[in-house]
């Protein structure tokens, strides 16, 4: 198998900040077609499991969109072939009284018909 395929990683590097963005601005509509839109489909969040590409869209469009910005510490794309890759990474946002939150995202990606979708998400805050 080959792991890494150049132009697949440089596929990913290049639709990541296209998703960061619509993430802190929550460009509900830009953030649902990123994710494969099918009942298979799910997100793992902080207090939240979403199953299908409803619940995801519903989750965003009922969700505060002020506090989203954050940093990110680390990011890691690694592709297997040329159709499948994962994006992790690690960040940091500013919490109550200036407090500094840490979290984690893990992403799934694969290439459909339509082009890069995700298909797995996780997010999740460390202690």
């Amino acid at each position: 198998m080959l792991i890494n395929h150049p132009q697949t990683v440089a596929e990913l590097e290049e639709l990541y900040p296209l998703y960061e963005v619509a993430l802190v601005s929550n460009d509900v509509e830009t953030l649902t077609k990123m994710f494969w839109s099918a009942p298979e489909v799910m997100r793992f969040g902080v207090s939240e499991n979403l199953y299908g590409v409803e619940e995801l869209e519903a989750f965003r469009r009922g969700r505060p969109s002020v506090g989203l910005a954050r940093t990110i510490k680390r990011r890691d794309i690694v592709t297997f072939g040329e159709d499948v890759g994962s994006i992790t990474l690690e960040f940091e946002r500013e919490g109550p009284e200036g407090k500094v939150i840490r979290g984690r995202q893990s992403q799934m990606w694969a290439r459909m018909p339509e082009g890069w979708r995700i298909v797995a998400a996780h997010v999740s805050l460390l202690a």
